[in-house]
């Protein structure tokens, strides 16, 4: 069982607080870019980013892999631009793009 408190509040469904345990690294990423992309805060994002984990588990680890090894690569002008199309028909077949 966790060390889960829970509230009600008066504009929503209960939300219950949670712990979770990061290295200091990676809670330095976090803040970050929950700070670049412009989030109230790190819970805001967190919870963002757990929603968009559960209600689109077909998008995995390996897709954001490679989504961050492509932006790295434009970023370093590795690598050409590709279309928003191109990324619709990878993700539809499953493949990398070769």
């Amino acid at each position: 069982m966790s060390d889960a408190e829970s509230s009600t509040g008066n504009d929503g469904p209960e939300t219950v607080q949670i712990n979770l345990r990061l290295t200091q690294a990676f809670l330095d990423d976090i803040d970050t870019t929950w700070e670049e992309q412009g989030f109230n805060s790190r819970s805001e994002f967190l919870r963002y980013a757990a929603r968009d984990a559960v209600k689109h588990p077909e998008f995995s680890r390996e897709g954001w892999k490679q989504i961050a090894a492509s932006e790295h690569e434009l970023r370093t002008g590795d690598e050409e631009l590709v279309s928003r199309e191109d990324v619709l028909a990878m993700m539809d077949d499953g493949t990398d793009g070769e």
